[in-house]
């Protein structure tokens, strides 16, 4: 991996991860840094799974891919928040 690639992998999953966030409605317990990482665990997987089912590689824009990284993000974002309230909880429902 070249530098390049890093920071354009930590640029395009701070994108998907704020995307992902911001589809969520209301507050989310997770802050930003843990944002960001969700996205670019979300993008990496959405190109996974967008390469297994033949369509990184379009004409234009890839929107199957972005689509697929963008609910990965929400589910992502979702499941964390998630986990972090009930930690913060105890436990408790």
């Amino acid at each position: 991996m070249t530098i390049q690639s890093i920071l354009g992998a930590i640029v395009i999953g701070a994108v998907i991860g704020a995307i992902g966030r911001l589809l969520i409605p209301g507050r989310q317990a997770i802050g930003w840094i843990l944002t960001i990482v969700v996205g670019i665990v979300a993008a990496l997987v959405g190109t996974l799974i967008a390469q297994a089912i033949g369509v990184e590689n379009t004409s234009g824009p890839d929107w199957i891919e972005l689509v697929l990284q963008v609910v990965l993000a929400v589910v992502g974002v979702g499941l964390v928040a998630g986990l972090r309230r009930s930690r913060s909880r105890g436990g408790k429902i």
